[in-house]
This record gives structure tokens, sequence and C-alpha cells, in this order.
């Protein structure tokens, strides 16, 4: 074999190690550029934005995204489904607007005093369920979920009934209160950066590699002295505790809230965004629900098709992107990197 001549833009193999090595470190610190970006556009997003509709968009974006968080260490991470988290979302606002309407209680205890309920509530829900094999979680939420909606609407005394609860405080810390939709999206999206930075510490512990090893398998989970029984139920706790944070910031950012808002249409929802950016992603649950909060929003003008449109956006993720949509372009982009790698270790070596 004749050997071929290299040419100027040839890479020689120093360029091929340095491009490696670049990737590596990229990679490597990919999470800490993520955030360090996410911080950045959170800070100069506002600038850009002059419609009162759209930082309405933005702040309903990043209360979904908690939850979608938090339901992704769930389902993503831990393997588990639930059909109810609309219900721990109504707990939330809830909580925080009957304690905060009715009894006068501070704005922030009350939030705490809500999310530690719904936290007991859902290991009350999980403690059993998570113990026995099979999909009883799905089943028990989906029943928890539709019982908690009817209660909204039955307990008229406390939730205002089917009118729903007016007349929620706007929060505030010291003297600044949080009255306008500008304020909500610095105070909202800080708790979505707090949430997800908080996911992600949970993840590089020794808590998240034990949920891995139970969502690829129990058995083997079990084999290696991890009680998954007990991490399931502390990661469902958590899962329900996320949602119920947004949904006590939700209630004081709408100051009115009603049963309509938490039915089993949400927790579809949700679901369908973990699913849509990406099961295992935090990145993906960020992505999931601005694209598919856009999407409810861009489907208002037709909202008889609302449901049609979402199930059929569903089904052609499921076909063509089953990883999700962020998960499987990076993916992609991965492939594609190894490739050209890969071809021009090729080249070099007949070179």
């Amino acid at each position: 074999m004749i050997p071929r001549i290299l040419g100027p833009s040839s890479p020689t193999k120093l360029e091929k190690n340095e491009n490696i090595q670049m990737m590596n470190v990229f990679f490597k610190h990919k999470d800490i550029y993520g955030f360090a970006a996410l911080a950045i556009i959170i800070i100069i997003l506002p600038v850009f934005v002059e419609s009162k509709y759209y930082f309405i968009v933005l702040n309903v974006i990043g209360l979904n995204t908690i939850v979608v968080v938090g339901l992704n260490l769930l389902i993503g991470f831990a393997g588990q489904i639930s059909l109810g988290h609309a219900a721990f979302y109504g707990l939330g606002s809830y909580f925080s607007g009957i304690l905060t309407v009715n009894y006068g209680f501070p704005l922030w205890p009350a939030m705490l005093v809500g999310m530690l309920a719904t936290g007991m509530i859902a290991y009350l829900i999980g403690y059993p369920s998570l113990r026995l094999r099979g999909h009883y979680l799905v089943m028990a939420t989906l029943g928890f979920g539709i019982i908690v909606n009817i209660l909204m609407g039955e307990l008229e005394h406390f939730t205002g009934g089917h009118d729903g609860l007016i007349g929620i405080p706007q929060l505030s810390i010291g003297g600044l209160t949080f009255d306008n939709d500008l304020k909500n999206f610095y105070l909202i999206w800080s708790f979505v950066f707090l949430s997800m930075l908080a996911a992600k510490n949970l993840l590089n512990s020794r808590v998240g590699r034990a949920l891995r090893a139970v969502h690829g398998s129990e058995t083997a989970a079990n084999s290696l002295g991890i009680n998954t029984a007990d991490y399931k139920v502390k990661v469902f706790v958590l899962s329900a505790m996320f949602a119920s944070i947004s949904g006590s910031l939700y209630a004081h950012y709408i100051t009115f809230i009603s049963p309509s808002s938490y039915d089993f249409y949400y927790s579809i929802q949700v679901v369908t965004m973990v699913i849509v950016g990406g099961m295992g992603s935090l990145w993906g649950s960020l992505f999931g629900a601005g694209v598919l909060t856009f999407i409810s929003e861009a489907l208002h003008v037709a909202k008889q098709y609302h449901v049609i449109a979402y199930g059929i956006f569903l089904c052609l993720v499921l076909v063509f992107l089953p990883e999700g949509i962020l998960v499987g372009f990076y993916n992609f982009f991965l492939r594609r990197k190894a490739r050209k790698l890969i071809k021009r270790g090729e080249h070099l070596k007949i070179s």
C-alpha cells in the first residue's frame, strides 16, 4: 500500500489528542457550565421580554419545571411512575392558601408547613404501595389524585369549593413584595435554579447511585445491600415536596386557586414533560417543561384539539426519539463526535 501524503488540513496525532482532551474537559464540567449559563439567562432574560403575557408564560414554565424535576427523580432515576402529582401540587397551593387566608399564618412558614404536610401524606401513600412489586404506586396515586381533586371542590368551608379560594397574599421578603410578573420571575426561577442544583447534588451522592441501581434492577440492588423499598419511599416523598413548593409559589403568584388547576390532566401533563424532555435528565426536565408549556399556551386558541395535539406530539416523540428530545439529540451529538474521532484515527493509521 502506498502511503498517502498528509495535506495541510489533515489532523495530526497531537491535534487529535488535544481535541479528545478538550471534549473530556467539557463533558466533565458540563453541569457547571450549564448552571452558570442558566444563572446568566435568568438574570438577563427579562431585559429582552417586554410583554406581560410572555412573563406569565415564563413563570408558568418555571413552576412546571420544579414539579417535573421532582417527578423525574422518581420516574427517570428510581423507575417509579406517579399519576397523582397534580394532587401534591394542589396540596401545596391549598395548604399555603388556607393557612394564610383563613388562619393568618405568616407566608413563608405556611409554605414550609404545606411542604412538610404534603411530604407526610406522600409517605402514607407511598409506604404501603412501594413495598410491593408491580404498578401499585400508579394505581394508588391515580386514585389519590382523583380523591384530592374531589375534596378540593367539596370542602367549601376551607377551600372555597369550585368557586375557588381568593385573596391569597403575595409573597414578600422584608420590604420587598413580589407584586408583579417581573419580581415573581426572579423569585420562581431562583427556586428553579435551587431545585435543579439540589437534585443534581443528590444524584451525585451515594443516594443518587442507589436510585440508579434501583432503576436498573431491584433484585441486583437488594443483593448489594441497598434497601430498595426505603429509597423508593424517600424519593417519592421528596418528589411530592418539590410539587408542593411549586404549588405554594403558584398560589401566592396568582392569588387565586380552584380545583380545576389540579385535575388528572395536569398529572398527565407533567409525566409527558418528563418523557419528552428525557427520563433521567435534569436538563431534559427544564426542556420538556418549556416545550410543552409553550405548546399548551399556543393551543389555547383551539382548546377542543388540545388533548389530541398533546397525544400526537407524545406519540411522535416516543416513536422517533424514545429517549426524549433533549437526551436524544445529545446522544446523537455524542455518537457523531465518536464516529468523527474513529474516522480520524483510521485516517492517521492508514497514512
